[in-house]
């Protein structure tokens, strides 16, 4: 049903709107987009942001032809936006600040990914756009701790949870705002992704935070990690489940959390690739903190703060919701952390020794 309706919508002609596709998650999804014909249109902040795209494209293979085209457009302006929706059938809105260093405020944050939202939404209703698929995250489902740590759809994070990091109280307000305006303003379907840790193929020179993560430990930046739990997703996968969002009847009103399989943990995510890349073996994490030892590290590292909130917990995150109503299929979890080392590596990361994947 998916492939036809795939092939359906491009035979319509009316193009996707993507923002955010300079982004890791917006170069995958506009590529597989063009990948299945379909027209697309891109936001960009400025014109020579163009190029950057062009450049991902051409390294996953891509060449668009007359199927892509670009809008000058910013989520803290509503200039452009009446022209980026014009005759739109769809809009996959990726685009969300996250910083690599903490903010010096929270507003930093939340005030563009939650006007973003909503100045997107609004200028695709009133251009009669059908739907909206929004990129929201774990972050805005399951950051306040249950005590059976079994989280679905129907979970959100309160936003003033102890500790909360103000990235994922972006995504918990930016998301709500979302919802609000829909249910009050009616007039426009919205379907929301909620994926966990994204990781998989890195196609531009900018890695993502988890493919920097990955390249940390295979270049023995992280001799050891805490203990920390989290659910992990492929990218390509996240992609298709937008696109699946964006089309399917019964994803309307709906979000839909994007997990592969059970939490995988740091230093499992290091066994993983010290099985596959043993030419790293000797640098990659050789322990695991103990809670405590998190916990006092903590009260001076930044970068503990997170895993010692969490306190070891294993989240249960289901992704029965995503396979039963739109037929998603994800890939296993080590495939997707072998196949974001063996992009850096082809991007030019150099192992320490002579191997490469086995």
């Amino acid at each position: 049903m998916f492939v036809e309706d795939l092939k359906d919508f491009a035979a319509a002609g009316r193009p996707v709107l993507v923002t955010g596709a300079t982004g890791y998650l917006g170069g995958h999804t506009v590529s597989r987009l063009l990948g299945e014909g379909l027209p697309t249109r891109v936001t960009i902040r400025e014109e020579k942001q163009e190029q950057a795209v062009r450049e991902t494209l051409g390294r996953a293979g891509v060449e668009p032809g007359d199927k892509l085209e670009f809008v000058v457009a910013s989520l803290d302006d509503d200039a452009g936006w009446a022209e980026a929706m014009d005759g739109v059938g769809r809009v996959l809105h990726l685009a969300s600040p996250f910083p690599f260093t903490p903010p010096e405020t929270e507003d930093e944050l939340i005030r563009p990914a939650r006007d973003g939202a909503l100045r997107v939404i609004a200028a695709a209703r009133a251009a009669r756009v059908p739907r909206v698929v929004m990129t929201s995250s774990f972050a805005a489902v399951g950051y306040t701790v249950k005590e059976d740590n079994q989280y679905t759809e129907s979970d959100w994070t309160d936003p003033d949870t102890e500790g909360l990091p103000a990235y994922h109280k972006s995504k918990v307000l930016a998301e709500r705002a979302a919802w609000d305006y829909v249910r009050a303003e009616g007039g426009i379907d919205l379907a929301v992704v909620n994926p966990t840790g994204i990781f998989g193929p890195v196609l531009g020179n900018r890695p993502s935070a988890s493919a920097g993560l990955v390249r940390a430990m295979l270049t023995g930046q992280m001799p050891v990690v805490p203990v920390m739990y989290f659910g992990v997703v492929d990218v390509r996968d996240v992609a298709d489940l937008h696109l699946r969002a964006m089309l399917h009847p019964d994803a309307a009103g709906e979000r839909f959390l994007g997990v592969s399989g059970p939490a995988l943990s740091l230093f499992g995510m290091a066994n993983i690739l010290r099985e596959h890349f043993p030419a790293a073996a000797e640098v990659l994490p050789a322990r695991e903190l103990t809670l405590e030892e998190v916990v006092e590290a903590a009260k001076t590292e930044p970068a503990f703060r997170e895993a010692a909130t969490l306190k070891g917990r294993i989240p249960v995150i289901s992704n029965h919701k995503a396979r039963s109503v739109l037929g998603w299929q994800p890939r296993e979890v080590s495939r997707t952390i072998v196949d974001t080392a063996e992009s850096l590596i082809a991007l030019g990361l150099e192992l320490p020794g002579a191997g490469v994947s086995g």
